[in-house]
Protein backbone atom coordinates (compact mmCIF):
# COMPACT_ATOMS: atom_id res chain seq x y z
CA UNK A 1 0.00 0.00 0.00
CA UNK A 2 0.94 3.59 -0.53
CA UNK A 3 0.82 6.21 1.82
CA UNK A 4 0.56 9.63 0.75
CA UNK A 5 1.42 12.29 3.66
CA UNK A 6 -1.31 14.88 3.70
CA UNK A 7 0.32 18.15 6.16
CA UNK A 8 -1.43 20.47 5.07
CA UNK A 9 0.81 21.68 2.19
CA UNK A 10 -1.46 20.92 -1.04
CA UNK A 11 -0.62 19.59 -3.68
CA UNK A 12 -2.20 16.22 -2.58
CA UNK A 13 -5.11 15.18 -5.04
CA UNK A 14 -3.14 14.98 -8.42
CA UNK A 15 -0.44 12.83 -6.87
CA UNK A 16 -2.97 10.24 -5.25
CA UNK A 17 -4.74 10.16 -8.78
CA UNK A 18 -1.52 9.55 -10.30
CA UNK A 19 -0.50 6.59 -8.20
CA UNK A 20 -4.42 5.41 -8.66
CA UNK A 21 -3.60 5.34 -12.35
CA UNK A 22 -0.48 2.82 -11.98
CA UNK A 23 -3.10 0.84 -10.13
CA UNK A 24 -1.66 0.65 -6.85
CA UNK A 25 -3.31 0.57 -3.45
CA UNK A 26 -2.98 3.85 -1.92
CA UNK A 27 -4.65 6.43 0.56
CA UNK A 28 -3.74 9.79 2.01
CA UNK A 29 -3.42 10.45 5.87
CA UNK A 30 -2.43 12.83 8.53
CA UNK A 31 -2.21 9.59 10.64
CA UNK A 32 1.65 9.18 11.83
CA UNK A 33 0.05 5.08 13.32
CA UNK A 34 -0.95 4.79 9.26
CA UNK A 35 2.86 4.49 8.37
CA UNK A 36 3.48 2.00 10.03
CA UNK A 37 1.16 0.05 7.56
CA UNK A 38 2.66 1.48 4.38
CA UNK A 39 4.65 -0.21 2.26
CA UNK A 40 5.83 3.05 0.15
CA UNK A 41 5.17 6.37 1.62
CA UNK A 42 5.28 9.67 -0.59
CA UNK A 43 5.63 13.40 0.97
CA UNK A 44 4.78 15.88 -1.48
CA UNK A 45 4.29 19.46 -0.85
CA UNK A 46 4.43 22.92 -1.89
CA UNK A 47 4.95 26.20 -0.10
CA UNK A 48 6.79 27.32 2.58
CA UNK A 49 9.65 25.53 4.76
CA UNK A 50 9.22 26.20 7.46
CA UNK A 51 5.00 25.72 7.91
CA UNK A 52 5.59 22.53 6.58
CA UNK A 53 8.13 21.62 9.32
CA UNK A 54 5.87 22.73 11.91
CA UNK A 55 3.00 20.86 10.12
CA UNK A 56 4.59 17.43 10.28
CA UNK A 57 5.89 18.10 14.05
CA UNK A 58 2.51 18.99 15.42
CA UNK A 59 0.79 15.68 14.05
CA UNK A 60 4.14 13.70 15.06
CA UNK A 61 5.06 12.98 11.14
CA UNK A 62 8.37 13.56 11.46
CA UNK A 63 9.24 11.29 13.94
CA UNK A 64 7.23 8.78 11.76
CA UNK A 65 8.83 9.52 8.75
CA UNK A 66 12.62 8.74 9.94
CA UNK A 67 11.48 5.47 11.64
CA UNK A 68 9.93 4.17 8.53
CA UNK A 69 12.87 5.26 6.71
CA UNK A 70 14.90 3.17 9.30
CA UNK A 71 13.16 0.23 7.93
CA UNK A 72 14.53 0.54 4.70
CA UNK A 73 10.78 1.66 2.90
CA UNK A 74 10.64 3.20 -0.40
CA UNK A 75 10.09 6.79 0.45
CA UNK A 76 9.87 9.35 -2.19
CA UNK A 77 9.65 13.40 -1.60
CA UNK A 78 8.36 15.74 -4.37
CA UNK A 79 8.98 19.37 -4.45
CA UNK A 80 8.38 20.42 -1.21
CA UNK A 81 8.76 17.36 -0.04
CA UNK A 82 12.23 17.08 -0.82
CA UNK A 83 13.45 19.67 0.42
CA UNK A 84 12.00 19.04 3.70
CA UNK A 85 14.42 15.92 3.82
CA UNK A 86 17.32 18.38 3.78
CA UNK A 87 19.12 19.91 7.02
CA UNK A 88 18.12 23.37 7.15
CA UNK A 89 16.73 26.06 4.28
CA UNK A 90 17.37 30.00 4.08
CA UNK A 91 13.59 29.99 4.47
CA UNK A 92 13.33 31.50 7.78
CA UNK A 93 16.95 29.92 8.85
CA UNK A 94 14.76 26.61 9.92
CA UNK A 95 15.61 23.08 10.37
CA UNK A 96 14.38 20.11 8.48
CA UNK A 97 14.28 16.29 9.15
CA UNK A 98 17.76 16.31 8.54
CA UNK A 99 17.99 12.93 6.63
CA UNK A 100 20.36 14.52 4.18
CA UNK A 101 22.87 16.94 5.06
CA UNK A 102 22.67 20.25 3.00
CA UNK A 103 20.95 23.70 2.51
CA UNK A 104 17.72 24.76 0.94
CA UNK A 105 18.57 27.97 -1.15
CA UNK A 106 16.62 30.20 -2.72
CA UNK A 107 17.36 31.04 -6.58
CA UNK A 108 18.57 34.58 -6.94
CA UNK A 109 18.96 35.90 -10.25
CA UNK A 110 18.48 39.70 -11.52
CA UNK A 111 17.63 38.28 -15.02
CA UNK A 112 15.27 35.13 -14.71
CA UNK A 113 11.72 35.29 -13.23
CA UNK A 114 11.66 33.40 -9.70
CA UNK A 115 9.87 31.39 -9.17
CA UNK A 116 11.15 28.89 -11.51
CA UNK A 117 7.58 28.04 -13.30
CA UNK A 118 7.04 25.62 -16.25
CA UNK A 119 8.89 22.69 -18.45
CA UNK A 120 12.74 21.90 -17.75
CA UNK A 121 14.79 18.64 -19.10
CA UNK A 122 16.12 16.82 -16.56
CA UNK A 123 19.78 15.29 -16.84
CA UNK A 124 20.19 12.09 -15.34
CA UNK A 125 23.84 10.70 -14.21
CA UNK A 126 23.19 7.80 -14.69
CA UNK A 127 20.81 6.93 -17.57
CA UNK A 128 20.84 3.37 -16.74
CA UNK A 129 19.85 3.61 -13.46
CA UNK A 130 16.47 1.61 -13.38
CA UNK A 131 14.23 4.65 -11.58
CA UNK A 132 14.98 5.66 -15.07
CA UNK A 133 13.92 2.65 -17.55
CA UNK A 134 12.20 3.97 -20.32
CA UNK A 135 12.78 7.01 -19.57
CA UNK A 136 15.17 9.57 -21.94
CA UNK A 137 17.87 11.29 -20.68
CA UNK A 138 17.18 15.30 -20.39
CA UNK A 139 13.43 14.24 -20.64
CA UNK A 140 10.74 17.46 -19.88
CA UNK A 141 9.47 17.50 -16.31
CA UNK A 142 7.22 19.96 -14.60
CA UNK A 143 9.01 22.55 -11.71
CA UNK A 144 6.82 25.31 -9.79
CA UNK A 145 9.87 26.45 -6.83
CA UNK A 146 11.42 29.39 -5.73
CA UNK A 147 13.80 27.24 -3.57
CA UNK A 148 16.44 24.05 -4.38
CA UNK A 149 17.83 21.79 -2.36
CA UNK A 150 22.15 21.51 -2.17
CA UNK A 151 23.21 18.30 -0.60
CA UNK A 152 26.57 18.56 0.65
CA UNK A 153 27.97 15.04 -0.82
CA UNK A 154 27.66 15.39 -4.04
CA UNK A 155 27.09 11.32 -5.20
CA UNK A 156 23.63 11.38 -4.03
CA UNK A 157 23.03 13.83 -7.05
CA UNK A 158 20.94 11.75 -9.47
CA UNK A 159 19.78 14.46 -12.09
CA UNK A 160 20.42 18.19 -12.57
CA UNK A 161 18.18 20.92 -14.33
CA UNK A 162 19.45 24.32 -15.16
CA UNK A 163 17.62 27.49 -14.52
CA UNK A 164 20.03 30.38 -14.60
CA UNK A 165 22.20 27.46 -12.19
CA UNK A 166 22.70 23.67 -12.87
CA UNK A 167 21.04 22.49 -9.46
CA UNK A 168 20.00 19.14 -7.95
CA UNK A 169 16.37 17.84 -9.42
CA UNK A 170 17.30 14.58 -8.14
CA UNK A 171 18.76 13.25 -4.85
CA UNK A 172 18.74 9.83 -3.44
CA UNK A 173 19.85 8.28 -0.08
CA UNK A 174 19.66 4.51 -0.13
CA UNK A 175 15.78 4.20 0.37
CA UNK A 176 15.02 7.50 -0.19
CA UNK A 177 14.24 9.67 -3.20
CA UNK A 178 13.79 12.98 -3.42
CA UNK A 179 12.75 14.64 -6.63
CA UNK A 180 12.30 18.78 -7.56
CA UNK A 181 10.02 18.74 -10.09
CA UNK A 182 6.39 17.23 -10.05
CA UNK A 183 5.85 13.46 -11.73
CA UNK A 184 1.91 13.34 -11.40
CA UNK A 185 2.27 16.67 -13.53
CA UNK A 186 4.77 15.78 -16.30
CA UNK A 187 2.41 13.61 -18.20
CA UNK A 188 3.47 9.95 -19.15
CA UNK A 189 6.97 10.13 -18.25
CA UNK A 190 6.34 11.20 -15.03
CA UNK A 191 3.64 8.24 -14.73
CA UNK A 192 6.56 6.09 -15.80
CA UNK A 193 8.89 7.82 -12.72
CA UNK A 194 6.20 6.96 -10.19
CA UNK A 195 5.62 3.71 -11.55
CA UNK A 196 9.70 2.72 -11.80
CA UNK A 197 9.81 4.11 -8.29
CA UNK A 198 7.19 1.61 -7.06
CA UNK A 199 8.94 -1.02 -8.55
CA UNK A 200 11.67 -0.86 -6.40
CA UNK A 201 14.52 -2.60 -9.02
CA UNK A 202 16.33 0.90 -8.02
CA UNK A 203 16.34 -0.13 -4.38
CA UNK A 204 17.47 -3.70 -5.02
CA UNK A 205 20.76 -1.70 -7.47
CA UNK A 206 23.08 -0.79 -4.31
Amino acid sequence: MVVIINYGAGNIYSVFMAIKKIGMDVIITSDWKDLEKSDFIILPGVGAFGDGMKNLRERGLDKAIKKEIEKNKPFLGICLGLQLLFSESEEGDCEGLGLIDGKVKRFKFENLVVPHMGWNRVKFENPSFPLFEGIPDKTFFYFAHSYYAQPEEKLLIEGTTEYGIRFPSIVRLKNVIGVQFHPEKSGDYGILFLKNFLQCKWLQKE
